[in-house]
């Protein structure tokens, strides 16, 4: 489990107002959640797992078809 209690949550310069999903670094893990339910569940991804899902956004591996 991860102690997200002094994570300091960042959130997309390019979110509009309809809400984004933040990011915050904690350790060597990056934890993920909804900005617009910030008091709901959270993502936790390993280093290795965050580049793999970067890379698969980066690629268009992820999109809807």
């Amino acid at each position: 489990m991860v102690d997200l209690s002094t994570a300091l949550w960042r959130k997309s310069a390019r979110s509009g107002s309809y809400g984004c999903v933040e990011v915050a670094f904690v350790g060597d893990q990056v934890a993920m959640r909804d900005s617009k339910d910030r008091d709901g569940p959270v993502l936790v991804f390993t280093t290795a797992e965050w580049q793999a899902l970067l890379g698969g956004i980066r690629s268009g591996a992820l999109d809807q078809r």
